[in-house]
């Protein structure tokens, strides 16, 4: 059987009933373009006399007859006065203009999704801020989350930004263990892929929860306004440090808070130990470092992997040598060693006479040391003199003869640093992604932020002598 065609009006209808939709469409929109004051005044009026009859509603009945009175004396003036109904025909078309106005609408407090999202994360919490024999819980299960949350904040996606939690008094908030648990499911509950800082107020027993901002990362190397025996190690929060810089970004001049490390006599942490992943950073750290160094002071490279990461400074006025050979580290590191011992006897020496120290003892001396694991490992082969122990006088003795000793190694091969390396270099920094464990292996102290899943490079922690870290 032939199956019949369609009718034409209803194979063509649909398009002319779409088309017709859109031109009613764009006809209302022009109406509501053109006639939005007539709108707005219309709904003003609306409005104000919604409002003059609930004034008149509240009014008491022994009071209705003089107001009466007093409307129709006003309503009499007005139309005895020149131009008077015209002025108050216009006045009364401002009001319902301003009245009938179309007002943003104020967000008070949390939506439904934000408020389902508190009360999961308060449900989430209960069975680590609870005992059974509390006899008034601040956490429980079908419990109210208003009583424990406070200072809640929401991003555009409706996660949350910040918030200060009260826990119970009986948590072990000493604990490490107890801690770590509450950030990692705070962490897990709240949105990966995000930086959170955890402030823990032991003596309050609360607990706040912020959502760090990224880090600047358009900030180039360039020269630093610092003063001499000042290294700049980064950049951080603004909250974190009290000191700017005044660095150049693409979109001009600014100032950014940087992590300043000093250096010289007066330092408390003369020597520094970096420490990452390959690929984190470590040798631009160190290169940063030595550029800033040249201008005031003398500079002494030795590379253990041979990859020619700092052949750009070779010949450079400043830089006394770059190194990659292990009988040129040797040769270079025992004068390094024996000029730490020469600034100290000439220095001495005019201090007992009474004079002031020598001009070539007063020049800093920098030596940067990149993976000296590998010479290491092929001294130990040729059964020669280990690099790292002619390091010893320097870092010992190197306060006081303005010698600054610089180590770069990696997580893989941190094991092989020597014990007089790690004793003198409280001054560290873990760049590129590390675990909690490794953090602390090396800071001292595991970090106080979350870090996200993926660390650019350049990205990490400084610490000094495992005090709180600065990421």
């Amino acid at each position: 059987m032939a199956r019949r065609p369609l009718p034409r009006i209803l194979t063509s209808g649909s398009d002319r009933i779409a088309r017709s939709r859109e031109i009613a469409r764009t006809a209302a929109d022009s109406a509501t373009d053109v006639l939005h004051p007539l709108i707005t005044i219309t709904r003003g009026l609306r409005r104000l006399a919604a409002t003059a009859r609930a004034k008149w509603a509240a009014t008491p009945k022994e009071r209705r007859g003089p107001t009466l009175f007093l409307v129709a004396a006003c309503v009499l003036v007005v139309a005895l006065v020149p131009y008077g109904p015209l002025l108050a025909l216009v006045g009364v078309m401002g009001a319902a203009a301003w009245k009938g106005r179309e007002r943003p609408v104020v967000k008070t407090g949390p939506d439904e999704a934000e408020l389902a999202r508190l009360q999961g994360l308060y449900e989430a919490l209960v069975p680590y801020f609870s005992v059974p024999d509390d006899p008034a819980p601040l956490f429980a299960h079908g419990g109210e989350w208003s009583s424990a949350f406070g200072d809640h904040t929401f991003d555009d996606d409706g996660r949350l930004t910040r918030l200060r939690i009260k826990y119970p008094a009986y948590f072990t908030d000493g604990e490490a263990a107890s801690r770590a648990r509450i950030e990692q499911l705070l962490h897990a509950k709240s949105g990966r892929g995000r930086e959170y800082r955890f402030d823990w107020d032991e003596e309050g027993n609360q607990l706040v929860m912020t959502v760090l901002a990224p880090l600047p990362t358009a900030i180039a190397a360039q020269r630093f306004v610092t003063a001499p025996g000042e290294t700049v190690l980064g950049f951080t929060d603004a909250d974190t440090v009290q000191r700017t810089v005044p660095v150049v970004t693409a979109e001009g001049e600014e100032d950014a808070p940087a992590v300043v490390w000093r250096t010289g006599p007066r330092s408390t942490e003369p020597h520094l130990l970096v420490v990452g992943q390959p690929g984190s950073g470590v040798s631009s750290l160190l290169r940063s470092i030595a550029l800033q160094a040249l201008p005031h002071g003398d500079v002494l490279i030795v590379e253990g992997a041979g990859t020619g990461e700092y052949a750009c400074l070779a010949g450079r006025a400043g830089v006394l040598a770059v190194e990659c050979g292990l009988s040129g580290a040797l040769a270079s590191l025992e004068w390094a060693a024996q000029e730490t011992e020469r600034r100290l006897i000439a220095a001495n020496r005019a201090r007992q006479a009474g004079l002031p120290a020598p001009e070539d003892t007063k020049r800093p001396l920098w030596l940067l040391l990149d993976r000296p694991s590998v010479l290491t490992h092929l001294a130990a082969a040729d059964d020669r003199t280990d690099p790292q122990t002619l390091l010893q006088v320097p870092l010992r003795h190197g306060r006081a003869a303005q010698v600054t000793v610089v180590v770069a190694e990696q997580f893989d091969s941190v094991d092989a640093v020597g014990e007089a390396v790690r004793s003198h270099t409280r001054a560290r920094v873990v760049l590129g992604p590390a675990s909690p464990a490794q953090t602390a292996s090396v800071l001292g102290t595991e970090p106080h932020t979350t870090p996200t899943p993926d660390v650019p490079p350049g990205r990490g922690y400084q610490g000094h002598g495992g005090q709180e870290l600065t990421r």
